[in-house]
């Protein structure tokens, strides 16, 4: 694989050197082009279906943003460019002979770096909080790889700055990486499947591994970092293989370019609407419920057997009515059917037996 790197890297670097006269033009010519196929692919073959709507809004607030950071800190390369004017050929490449090699090491090296930047972001709060904006897209496509924070954007410009004065890279490294760098970027933040993915996935960074990093699940998106390689994820313990059931992040969040840059400031996600959470003593309560239905039930059976011997003795001293069962023996039977229904916990059909016995004739669910 690396003599494989190493001639792509040549010949790359090869058909760049003519970027030191025109820095912007080439480059950012292949990079359109590239976008415009990406994004073509992503509507004529999409790996998930996107509603229309939404995606249009996700192109527009990512071009929006993608022109603010522009404004700011011009494209970001220009930057680069006048660092690495002035400091190339000074640093640890300068002992590096071969161009093919010096310039396999600093794309190397620059992938590592962003590998161990992205890690960071997401293990520090106060990172997160910038980086979190590149995550909210709720509709992962091409123009995604260009929705960043300003703040990490400047972060990661002086990074790669530092990077180029350790190394001593020089423009034409630089642009070529950088070039290189984007386009990887723009491929695995697009929304296209392919056959033969996930062996591509064995080397660096396809869709199907940048999806898992874009889940709203923390387990999920704490994984595959890489820009380009996947070699990283798999030598430091980060390379995961799943596809996420939503992406995006957790609670709701702006999706408009100011509303992003506000977004980037706030410490913490938006907490999400309590739900209704039951009271604690709803238990006690219960029980205390249970407790006096079982004492009602038994005060009513001990009044019906009361009162039905009460008046089964006179019936038995004063007589009865000829063809009617003694009073007594109703509610002898009465008391002997209740006791199935007390071991059941079947307090309310004694009540109703009680309130349909010959006590309330006139009562009117009998």
């Amino acid at each position: 694989m690396s003599s494989e790197i190493t001639s792509l890297i040549t010949f790359i670097e090869s058909n760049f050197t003519g970027f030191s006269s025109m820095p912007g033009d080439s480059a950012a010519f292949i990079l359109l082009i590239a976008f415009v196929v990406l994004a073509a692919l992503e509507f004529s073959f999409p790996k998930r279906r996107l509603p229309v709507k939404q995606l249009r809004q996700s192109y527009q607030t990512n071009a929006g943003l993608f022109i603010f950071n522009s404004l700011i800190i011009s494209a970001s390369v220009t930057p680069l460019l006048m660092v690495a004017d002035r400091y190339s050929g000074r640093g640890l490449l300068s002992y590096v002979e071969g161009s093919a090699w010096k310039a396999l090491l600093s794309f190397l090296l620059l992938d590592l770096l962003l590998y161990c930047w992205h890690r960071i972001s997401h293990s520090f709060d106060s990172l997160w909080m910038f980086h979190k904006v590149h995550h909210n897209d709720p509709y992962l496509n091409v123009s995604t790889a260009f929705r960043l924070h300003i703040v990490e954007l400047l972060i990661i410009t002086v990074l790669k700055s530092s990077y180029i004065v350790l190394l001593g890279v020089d423009k034409t490294m630089v642009l070529t990486n950088e070039t290189l760098l984007t386009l990887f970027v723009m491929f695995h933040h697009s929304n296209i499947s392919f056959r033969g993915e996930k062996r591509l996935g064995q080397a660096i960074i396809a869709p199907y591994l940048h999806r898992a990093h874009h889940s709203t699940e923390r387990s999920e998106h704490d994984s595959n970092y890489g820009a380009v390689f996947s070699i990283w994820d798999r030598l430091f313990g980060t390379f995961t293989e799943r596809e996420p059931l939503e992406i995006g992040i957790k609670n709701s969040s702006p999706q408009t370019v100011l509303g992003l840059v506000k977004f980037g400031f706030t410490p913490a996600n938006p907490a999400p609407v309590p739900a209704y959470e039951p009271d604690l003593n709803v238990n006690a309560m219960i029980a205390e419920a249970s407790s006096q239905s079982r004492k009602t039930c038994f005060y009513t059976w001990k009044i019906s057997f009361a009162t039905g011997w009460k008046r089964g003795v006179n019936r038995l001293v004063y007589g009865d009515r000829p063809g009617r069962r003694s009073q007594l023996y109703k509610s002898y039977m009465l008391a002997v059917s209740s006791i199935s229904f007390i071991r059941n916990g079947k307090y309310h059909e004694i009540i109703e037996r009680f309130c349909c016995s010959a006590y309330y004739p006139l009562y009117r669910r009998c």
